[in-house]
Protein backbone atom coordinates (compact mmCIF):
# COMPACT_ATOMS: atom_id res chain seq x y z
CA UNK A 1 0.00 0.00 0.00
CA UNK A 2 1.33 3.66 -1.32
CA UNK A 3 2.06 5.58 1.98
CA UNK A 4 1.31 9.41 2.11
CA UNK A 5 5.24 10.13 1.92
CA UNK A 6 4.95 7.80 -1.18
CA UNK A 7 2.02 10.06 -2.39
CA UNK A 8 3.47 13.22 -1.71
CA UNK A 9 7.08 12.37 -4.33
CA UNK A 10 4.01 11.15 -6.63
CA UNK A 11 2.17 14.39 -6.05
CA UNK A 12 5.43 16.55 -6.36
CA UNK A 13 6.36 14.93 -9.78
CA UNK A 14 5.79 17.64 -11.93
CA UNK A 15 8.53 19.84 -9.58
CA UNK A 16 10.73 17.57 -8.68
CA UNK A 17 11.02 16.69 -12.84
CA UNK A 18 11.46 20.30 -13.81
CA UNK A 19 14.08 21.12 -10.75
CA UNK A 20 15.63 17.45 -11.40
CA UNK A 21 15.83 18.24 -15.01
CA UNK A 22 17.08 21.81 -14.51
CA UNK A 23 19.75 20.57 -12.74
CA UNK A 24 21.05 18.34 -14.47
CA UNK A 25 21.05 20.81 -17.79
CA UNK A 26 23.42 23.13 -15.33
CA UNK A 27 25.89 20.79 -13.47
CA UNK A 28 26.85 18.92 -16.79
CA UNK A 29 30.46 18.16 -16.22
CA UNK A 30 30.66 21.87 -14.52
CA UNK A 31 31.66 22.98 -10.97
CA UNK A 32 29.58 25.08 -8.88
CA UNK A 33 30.54 28.46 -9.79
CA UNK A 34 28.78 31.83 -10.14
CA UNK A 35 27.04 31.49 -13.50
CA UNK A 36 25.93 27.97 -12.17
CA UNK A 37 24.19 29.20 -8.98
CA UNK A 38 22.50 31.65 -11.29
CA UNK A 39 21.19 29.43 -13.18
CA UNK A 40 20.23 27.13 -10.36
CA UNK A 41 18.72 30.37 -9.00
CA UNK A 42 16.81 31.28 -12.04
CA UNK A 43 15.28 27.43 -11.51
CA UNK A 44 14.27 27.46 -8.15
CA UNK A 45 12.37 30.63 -9.26
CA UNK A 46 10.66 29.04 -12.07
CA UNK A 47 9.34 26.70 -9.44
CA UNK A 48 7.53 29.47 -7.59
CA UNK A 49 9.81 29.27 -4.63
CA UNK A 50 9.88 33.09 -4.75
CA UNK A 51 12.61 35.44 -5.36
CA UNK A 52 13.53 35.72 -1.64
CA UNK A 53 13.60 31.89 -0.51
CA UNK A 54 15.20 31.47 -3.92
CA UNK A 55 18.59 34.22 -3.27
CA UNK A 56 18.69 32.75 0.97
CA UNK A 57 18.45 28.98 -0.44
CA UNK A 58 21.36 29.75 -2.98
CA UNK A 59 23.16 31.69 -0.41
CA UNK A 60 23.12 28.94 1.52
CA UNK A 61 24.23 26.37 -1.35
CA UNK A 62 27.08 28.37 -2.10
CA UNK A 63 28.50 28.88 1.49
CA UNK A 64 29.43 24.94 1.13
CA UNK A 65 30.07 23.81 -2.43
CA UNK A 66 31.01 26.90 -4.31
CA UNK A 67 34.27 25.67 -6.47
CA UNK A 68 33.72 22.56 -5.62
CA UNK A 69 33.01 19.09 -7.81
CA UNK A 70 29.77 17.75 -6.71
CA UNK A 71 27.41 15.17 -7.94
CA UNK A 72 23.77 15.59 -9.06
CA UNK A 73 22.50 13.76 -6.50
CA UNK A 74 25.32 15.67 -4.06
CA UNK A 75 23.29 18.72 -5.16
CA UNK A 76 19.67 17.93 -4.62
CA UNK A 77 20.51 16.71 -1.49
CA UNK A 78 22.12 19.86 -0.39
CA UNK A 79 18.98 21.58 -1.60
CA UNK A 80 16.54 19.50 0.30
CA UNK A 81 18.40 20.21 3.43
CA UNK A 82 18.54 23.74 2.77
CA UNK A 83 14.68 23.61 1.80
CA UNK A 84 13.59 21.93 4.69
CA UNK A 85 15.32 24.91 6.89
CA UNK A 86 13.58 27.53 5.58
CA UNK A 87 10.19 25.18 6.11
CA UNK A 88 11.02 23.53 9.12
CA UNK A 89 9.17 26.61 11.49
CA UNK A 90 5.75 26.39 9.43
CA UNK A 91 5.56 22.82 10.89
CA UNK A 92 2.65 22.83 13.67
CA UNK A 93 0.39 20.43 15.17
CA UNK A 94 -3.36 20.71 14.62
CA UNK A 95 -5.35 20.15 18.01
CA UNK A 96 -8.42 20.27 18.65
CA UNK A 97 -8.98 21.88 22.45
CA UNK A 98 -11.30 19.65 23.88
CA UNK A 99 -12.57 21.99 26.63
CA UNK A 100 -13.92 24.74 23.82
CA UNK A 101 -17.12 22.67 22.93
CA UNK A 102 -18.05 23.01 20.72
CA UNK A 103 -14.25 23.78 18.89
CA UNK A 104 -14.95 26.01 15.75
CA UNK A 105 -12.98 26.20 12.93
CA UNK A 106 -13.32 28.54 10.18
CA UNK A 107 -12.36 28.04 6.98
CA UNK A 108 -11.57 31.11 4.80
CA UNK A 109 -9.64 31.23 1.01
CA UNK A 110 -10.59 31.54 -2.11
CA UNK A 111 -13.32 29.88 -4.35
CA UNK A 112 -11.86 27.16 -6.02
CA UNK A 113 -8.85 26.65 -3.61
CA UNK A 114 -10.19 23.15 -2.04
CA UNK A 115 -11.86 24.42 1.24
CA UNK A 116 -15.22 22.72 0.86
CA UNK A 117 -13.06 19.70 -0.09
CA UNK A 118 -10.70 20.37 3.00
CA UNK A 119 -13.40 20.45 5.41
CA UNK A 120 -14.80 17.41 4.21
CA UNK A 121 -11.46 15.41 4.91
CA UNK A 122 -10.35 16.74 8.07
CA UNK A 123 -14.44 16.18 9.68
CA UNK A 124 -13.78 12.97 8.63
CA UNK A 125 -10.63 12.47 9.93
CA UNK A 126 -11.86 13.79 13.11
CA UNK A 127 -15.50 11.54 12.82
CA UNK A 128 -12.63 8.43 13.03
CA UNK A 129 -10.81 9.70 15.86
CA UNK A 130 -14.82 9.81 17.39
CA UNK A 131 -15.48 13.63 17.75
CA UNK A 132 -19.18 14.41 17.03
CA UNK A 133 -18.84 17.18 13.84
CA UNK A 134 -21.05 19.52 12.24
CA UNK A 135 -20.75 21.71 9.46
CA UNK A 136 -21.91 25.17 8.81
CA UNK A 137 -22.77 25.80 4.73
CA UNK A 138 -21.84 29.55 5.30
CA UNK A 139 -20.84 30.15 1.28
CA UNK A 140 -24.63 30.87 1.06
CA UNK A 141 -24.28 32.94 -2.17
CA UNK A 142 -22.56 29.77 -3.99
CA UNK A 143 -25.55 26.94 -4.46
CA UNK A 144 -22.80 24.58 -5.52
CA UNK A 145 -20.50 24.54 -2.48
CA UNK A 146 -23.72 24.34 -0.63
CA UNK A 147 -24.14 21.01 -2.09
CA UNK A 148 -20.70 19.89 -2.16
CA UNK A 149 -20.72 20.13 1.69
CA UNK A 150 -23.87 18.01 1.98
CA UNK A 151 -22.46 15.11 -0.37
CA UNK A 152 -19.32 15.17 2.49
CA UNK A 153 -21.90 15.49 5.46
CA UNK A 154 -23.53 12.30 3.79
CA UNK A 155 -20.45 10.62 2.82
CA UNK A 156 -19.04 11.14 6.78
CA UNK A 157 -22.82 11.24 8.23
CA UNK A 158 -22.28 14.27 9.66
CA UNK A 159 -24.92 16.82 10.04
CA UNK A 160 -24.97 20.36 7.68
CA UNK A 161 -26.76 23.66 8.88
CA UNK A 162 -27.54 25.33 6.05
CA UNK A 163 -30.31 28.14 5.09
CA UNK A 164 -32.08 29.54 1.17
CA UNK A 165 -29.94 30.28 -1.39
CA UNK A 166 -28.59 33.90 -0.82
CA UNK A 167 -29.43 34.36 2.77
CA UNK A 168 -27.23 36.05 4.94
CA UNK A 169 -24.42 34.00 6.41
CA UNK A 170 -23.93 35.63 9.39
CA UNK A 171 -27.28 35.37 10.43
CA UNK A 172 -26.75 31.38 9.56
CA UNK A 173 -24.00 31.24 11.36
CA UNK A 174 -25.39 32.45 14.90
CA UNK A 175 -28.23 29.73 13.86
CA UNK A 176 -25.82 26.98 13.25
CA UNK A 177 -23.61 27.41 16.37
CA UNK A 178 -26.28 27.67 18.50
CA UNK A 179 -27.68 24.53 17.26
CA UNK A 180 -24.22 22.93 17.20
CA UNK A 181 -24.07 23.94 21.33
CA UNK A 182 -26.90 22.40 21.99
CA UNK A 183 -26.34 19.32 20.04
CA UNK A 184 -23.26 18.90 21.99
CA UNK A 185 -21.03 18.68 19.10
CA UNK A 186 -17.09 18.55 19.40
CA UNK A 187 -16.29 20.70 16.36
CA UNK A 188 -17.86 22.69 14.17
CA UNK A 189 -16.99 23.67 10.57
CA UNK A 190 -17.78 27.05 8.98
CA UNK A 191 -17.49 27.42 5.43
CA UNK A 192 -16.84 30.87 3.87
CA UNK A 193 -17.66 32.64 0.40
CA UNK A 194 -14.06 33.19 -0.75
CA UNK A 195 -15.22 35.46 -3.40
CA UNK A 196 -11.68 38.04 -4.38
CA UNK A 197 -13.34 40.23 -6.33
CA UNK A 198 -14.86 42.49 -4.29
CA UNK A 199 -12.23 42.07 -1.66
CA UNK A 200 -13.74 45.00 0.96
CA UNK A 201 -17.30 42.84 0.60
CA UNK A 202 -15.66 39.99 1.40
CA UNK A 203 -13.72 41.61 4.11
CA UNK A 204 -16.95 43.08 5.88
CA UNK A 205 -18.79 39.69 5.22
CA UNK A 206 -16.29 37.95 7.07
CA UNK A 207 -15.93 39.98 10.43
CA UNK A 208 -19.66 40.20 10.54
CA UNK A 209 -19.58 36.80 10.53
CA UNK A 210 -16.77 36.73 13.42
CA UNK A 211 -18.95 39.15 15.67
CA UNK A 212 -21.82 36.96 15.23
CA UNK A 213 -19.61 33.89 16.24
CA UNK A 214 -18.32 35.85 19.66
CA UNK A 215 -21.99 36.36 20.60
CA UNK A 216 -22.52 32.75 20.61
CA UNK A 217 -19.03 31.42 22.13
CA UNK A 218 -16.94 34.73 22.96
CA UNK A 219 -13.64 33.00 22.45
CA UNK A 220 -14.73 31.40 19.21
CA UNK A 221 -13.22 31.10 16.59
CA UNK A 222 -10.83 28.92 17.56
CA UNK A 223 -8.77 28.48 14.57
CA UNK A 224 -8.83 30.42 11.18
CA UNK A 225 -7.38 28.29 8.49
CA UNK A 226 -6.84 29.16 4.76
CA UNK A 227 -6.71 27.14 2.19
CA UNK A 228 -4.83 27.65 -0.78
CA UNK A 229 -4.24 26.35 -4.04
CA UNK A 230 -0.55 25.15 -5.21
CA UNK A 231 -1.46 25.75 -8.71
CA UNK A 232 -2.15 29.38 -8.48
CA UNK A 233 2.07 29.66 -7.39
CA UNK A 234 3.11 33.15 -6.78
CA UNK A 235 -0.63 34.18 -6.65
CA UNK A 236 -0.91 31.73 -3.28
CA UNK A 237 1.30 34.09 -1.58
CA UNK A 238 -0.46 37.45 -2.56
CA UNK A 239 -3.52 35.30 -0.89
CA UNK A 240 -1.84 34.82 2.19
CA UNK A 241 -1.40 38.56 2.23
CA UNK A 242 -4.83 39.56 1.57
CA UNK A 243 -6.64 37.14 4.13
CA UNK A 244 -4.54 38.06 6.83
CA UNK A 245 -5.60 41.73 6.29
CA UNK A 246 -9.36 40.27 6.64
CA UNK A 247 -9.13 37.70 9.72
CA UNK A 248 -6.39 36.20 11.77
CA UNK A 249 -5.58 33.44 10.00
CA UNK A 250 -3.91 30.46 12.40
CA UNK A 251 -2.59 28.64 9.48
CA UNK A 252 -2.73 27.01 6.11
CA UNK A 253 -4.09 23.76 4.19
CA UNK A 254 -2.25 23.47 0.99
CA UNK A 255 -4.11 21.88 -1.63
CA UNK A 256 -3.57 20.40 -5.34
CA UNK A 257 0.15 19.60 -5.49
CA UNK A 258 -0.57 16.93 -7.40
CA UNK A 259 -1.57 19.27 -10.10
CA UNK A 260 1.19 21.36 -10.41
CA UNK A 261 5.01 22.27 -11.08
CA UNK A 262 4.79 24.92 -9.03
CA UNK A 263 4.90 23.38 -5.60
CA UNK A 264 8.05 25.15 -4.44
CA UNK A 265 5.54 27.81 -3.60
CA UNK A 266 5.46 26.18 -0.13
CA UNK A 267 9.08 27.91 0.50
CA UNK A 268 7.77 31.42 -1.28
CA UNK A 269 5.40 31.32 1.66
CA UNK A 270 7.38 30.10 4.51
CA UNK A 271 9.74 33.06 3.82
CA UNK A 272 7.43 35.98 2.91
CA UNK A 273 4.13 35.29 5.27
CA UNK A 274 5.55 32.53 7.70
CA UNK A 275 2.18 30.73 9.51
CA UNK A 276 1.97 27.08 10.46
CA UNK A 277 1.20 24.46 7.56
CA UNK A 278 -1.19 22.14 9.22
CA UNK A 279 -1.93 20.13 6.12
CA UNK A 280 -0.97 19.56 2.79
CA UNK A 281 -2.83 17.52 0.20
CA UNK A 282 -2.33 15.44 -3.11
CA UNK A 283 -5.43 14.21 -4.30
CA UNK A 284 -9.12 13.65 -4.02
CA UNK A 285 -9.70 10.80 -1.37
CA UNK A 286 -9.65 11.40 2.41
CA UNK A 287 -6.30 9.83 3.18
CA UNK A 288 -5.17 12.33 0.09
CA UNK A 289 -4.60 14.78 2.84
CA UNK A 290 -2.19 14.55 5.66
CA UNK A 291 0.25 16.46 8.18
CA UNK A 292 3.16 18.52 6.80
CA UNK A 293 6.28 17.46 7.34
CA UNK A 294 8.92 19.90 6.37
CA UNK A 295 11.49 17.81 5.50
CA UNK A 296 9.53 14.94 3.77
CA UNK A 297 8.62 17.66 1.81
CA UNK A 298 11.85 19.14 0.73
CA UNK A 299 13.14 15.22 -0.12
CA UNK A 300 10.07 14.67 -2.28
CA UNK A 301 10.55 17.91 -4.24
CA UNK A 302 13.86 17.16 -5.07
CA UNK A 303 13.19 13.62 -5.68
CA UNK A 304 15.84 12.87 -3.26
Amino acid sequence: MVNFFQKLGLGLKKTSAKIGGGISDIFTKRKVDAQTLEELEELLISADMGVKASAKIIAAFADKRLNKEVSEQEIKQALAEDIAQILKPCEAEFKIDNAAKPYVVLMVGVNGAGKTTTIGKLAAKLKAAGKQVSFIAADTFRAAAVEQLQVWGERSHIRVFSGPAGCDSAGLCYDGLNAAVKAGDDVVFIDTAGRLQNKNGLMDELKKIIRVIKKVMPEAPHKTLLTIDATTGQNAVSQVKIFKEMTDVDGLVVTKLDGSAKGGILAAVAEECPLPVYFVGVGEKIEDLDVFNAEDYAKSLLDV
